[in-house]
C-alpha cells in the first residue's frame, strides 16, 4: 500500500519528502477537493521529487462535464511534470459522461507521454453534489484507458470516506477497478482510527493529508508523522 501525501507549499512537500511518502500530490484546496495548483509551482515540486526518486501527482480539479476543458487542463499538468494526473469527476452525472470525458483526457495525456498515469477521481459523498458513484466509473474509466481510479470526498466538513462508503461498498470500488487491470487509491479526511481497516481492504494508494499535519487539516505538514503513517503501513 503506497502513501500519497497532499502539500499545500514547498516547504510541505519537502517535509512529505523527508517522511518518506511514496507519492508526492500537488493540489489547491482553496479551489476545492481536487483543486488545481499552478503549473509553476508543480514543476517546482517535481525537481524536488525527482531528486528523491519519488513519484509526482497533480490533480486538475474538479470538474465540470467539459472533456474539452479537462484535456487541456490534464495536458498541462503531464508537461509540468506529473507521473499522475487526477481528474475529479464533480460535475459528471453518468458513466457514459466518464468515458465521453475521460477518453478524452487519456488521449491528451498519452499522445505527450505515455508513460503518464491518468486517474478519474470519484467522490464519495456524491449524493452532496449530484455527481457519478464511485461503484459506477470502474468500467468506463477502463474502456476510456484509465490507468487507476480513485474515490475522495467533495466537501470537506469533517466528514470521513467511511461516513458515506462502508467496508463492503468500498471493496466492491476497490475489486472494480483489480478486476480490470487498474489500479486503485482511497482518500477522504482519512484518520489514524482508519488504518487497521484500510489495511484489510489492502488499496494500491492511500491519499492523506489531515493525518500527518501538526494540527488539522490547515496546519503544517510534518515530516515525523509522515515517517510514522509509513511505518504503519509497512
Amino acid at each position: 500500500m503506497k502513501v500519497l501525501v497532499s502539500p499545500m507549499s514547498i516547504e510541505e512537500a519537502v517535509e512529505s519528502l523527508k517522511g518518506g511518502a511514496d507519492i508526492i500530490d500537488v493540489k489547491n484546496p482553496a479551489e476545492g477537493s481536487l483543486g488545481a495548483n499552478f503549473p509553476w509551482v508543480i514543476r517546482q515540486v517535481k525537481e524536488l521529487v525527482e531528486r528523491e526518486g519519488k513519484l509526482l501527482s497533480a490533480t486538475v480539479g474538479d470538474l465540470d462535464f467539459k472533456p474539452g476543458t479537462a484535456s487541456l487542463a490534464a495536458l498541462g499538468a503531464a508537461y509540468a511534470g506529473a507521473d499522475y494526473i487526477k481528474v475529479g469527476l464533480f460535475g459528471v452525472k453518468t458513466a457514459e459522461q466518464v468515458y465521453e470525458m475521460m477518453s478524452k483526457v487519456v488521449r491528451a495525456v498519452k499522445d505527450f507521454n505515455p508513460s503518464a498515469m491518468v486517474v478519474a477521481a470519484a467522490y464519495a459523498d456524491h449524493s452532496r453534489v449530484g455527481a457519478v458513484s464511485p461503484l459506477e466509473i470502474a468500467e468506463p474509466a477502463y474502456r476510456a484507458g484509465c490507468d487507476g481510479i480513485m474515490v475522495d470526498t467533495a466537501i470537506k466538513d469533517g466528514k470521513n470516506l467511511f461516513e458515506f462508503m462502508d467496508a463492503e461498498a468500498l471493496e466492491r470500488f476497490i475489486s472494480s477497478a483489480h478486476e480490470r487491470g487498474m489500479f486503485c487509491a482511497l482518500a477522504g479526511s482519512l484518520s489514524w482510527n482508519h488504518m487497521d481497516i484500510l489495511k484489510s481492504l489492502e488499496p494500491d494508494i492511500i491519499g492523506v493529508r489531515t493525518m500527518v499535519c501538526e494540527n488539522g487539516r490547515n496546519s503544517m505538514i510534518r515530516s515525523e508523522l509522515v515517517a510514522k503513517l509509513m511505518a504503519s503501513v509497512r
